[in-house]
């Protein structure tokens, strides 16, 4: 049923628009189905906030900020230690 209503659609409508509307429609149709794939593969993905608390603080015994401070630290000695050395 659902193909013969495509056919009967083809026929009617897209057989009669000129080429470049008929290119139109099918890149609209493509980035429809587009939207859609990535709206299931969100809906299989888990949220954010359905796992948050889960984890005990500190999680590996560091505090987050003197993590996120210590490894900019390290990161800019990293680069200073790349400036000074001469090609």
């Amino acid at each position: 049923m659902a193909s013969e209503r495509v056919e009967e659609i083809y026929e009617q409508v897209v057989k009669s628009l000129p080429a470049a509307e008929q290119i139109r429609l099918v890149e609209k149709i493509a980035h429809n189905l587009a939207d859609v794939r990535v709206g299931e593969e969100r809906h299989d993905r888990r949220s954010w906030r359905e796992i948050r608390g889960i984890v005990r603080y500190p999680l590996c015994g560091e505090d987050a900020q003197e993590w996120v401070s210590r490894t900019r630290r390290e990161a800019d000695e990293h680069r200073e230690k790349q400036w000074r050395r001469e090609p």
